[in-house]
């Protein structure tokens, strides 16, 4: 998954301004006690970020 992508979806989830919030704020245990932000600068793929915010956020299927 491209990061473009993926912020088209998280944008189109959680809104835009929202989105950057919970990407910059939030950590998750699914992305070992990171936030989004911090995932994706210590490497993990776009993708496995994206599968962990819908885990963790009950992202509904269709959007997925």
């Amino acid at each position: 998954m491209r990061l473009t992508i993926f912020w088209e979806r998280m944008a189109d989830h959680f809104g835009a301004s929202y989105a950057e919030s919970f990407a910059r704020d939030h950590v998750m245990s699914e992305l070992g006690g990171r936030t989004v932000h911090q995932a994706l600068e210590a490497g993990w793929e776009a993708k496995d970020v994206w599968r962990a915010v819908c885990a963790a956020m009950d992202v509904p299927a269709e959007k997925r």
